[in-house]
């Protein structure tokens, strides 16, 4: 066999995976046995041509995201990401629903979580402060930034510094002007990876890795739903606030359903004004929404 060499998936492009090795970035197909591969794997990989690869193995992952697949199955989009940047406004709407559905997600794969209030030029209602608040008790980070203005970029640019780092959240937030802002050679890069593959222009649906002048990745991903509830049991979902994780051991019976279930410590929380109402709710919305075999 071909000497195998250790390489990291930057993108997918139609059927081949862009694979960076050594400052260098060769298309690679995979070997049928293997998983799917994701943007942001570590790979080893071998020869199969004098200019195309074709990868052996996945090496270990300490993270791993997924989406919805076919089947009621799950497919990997991105891993080894220490950080998942949730990003929001005050336009359009406010979709706390979608920020709770990325956190509980995060918590459930050992992923870190902050948030990331874009278009800080415009005015915060009340309601989104006192919401906000809650999110600061519970300990996610949060970071005041203006893509258009640029105020608040340079602390955002600094904490994506060393890591692999993904943005997430809801169409028209400003994802992709936050993107171009961290990335400002982003189209030169994109068009440098498909030149190298000689695979043309690329779009892709999936996700693509960027190197950040300052140090650090950025896993970019096209859409909204990179990654959902799929997956995850109804008590994943239950772990996925931070909040109910000291309480669900207290809950009278181990299989309870936080919902009208007697003893549960999580809703005697909520009634008690130590848990946050909203957030509950939220839950409860959630909860609604998974897939009816995870229920």
């Amino acid at each position: 066999m071909t000497d195998l060499q250790e390489g990291q998936v930057i993108a997918h492009l139609g059927q081949g995976i862009a694979v960076e090795y050594n400052d260098k970035i060769i298309l690679c197909q995979t070997l049928r046995r293997l998983e799917t591969v994701a943007v942001g794997d570590r790979v080893l990989w071998s020869l199969s041509s004098p200019d195309q690869g074709r990868i052996e193995e996945i090496l270990p992952r300490r993270s791993c995201l997924t989406r919805p697949s076919r089947n009621g199955k799950t497919r990997p989009v991105a891993a080894n990401i220490d950080t998942v940047f949730v990003v929001f406004a005050v336009e359009p709407h406010c979709d706390f629903l979608l920020i709770d559905q990325y956190l509980a997600v995060c918590e459930n794969h050992t992923i870190n979580a902050a948030l990331v209030l874009n278009k800080t030029d415009l005015p915060q209602t009340e309601v989104i402060e006192k919401e906000l608040l809650d999110y600061a008790k519970l300990g996610y980070p949060l970071y005041r930034v203006s893509a258009w203005a640029t105020s608040g970029m340079d602390e955002l640019k600094s904490v994506l510094k060393d890591q692999v780092s993904m943005l997430a959240g809801q169409s028209g937030v400003g994802k992709s002007s936050l993107t171009n802002a961290i990335i400002p050679d982003k189209d030169l890069k994109t068009n440098t990876v498909s030149a190298t593959t000689k695979h043309g222009r690329h779009t892709t649906t999936a996700a693509t890795l960027y190197h950040l002048p300052e140090g650090g990745d950025l896993i970019d991903s096209p859409g909204v739903a990179i990654f959902g509830l799929a997956g995850l049991s109804e008590q994943q979902l239950a772990y996925g606030y931070r909040e109910f994780q000291p309480l669900i051991d207290q809950c009278q019976f181990n299989d309870c359903r936080h919902l009208k279930d007697k003893g549960c410590a999580v809703k005697l929380a909520v009634d008690n004004g130590e848990i946050s109402s909203t957030r509950y709710q939220r839950f409860l919305k959630l909860r609604e929404k998974m897939p009816l075999s995870f229920v």
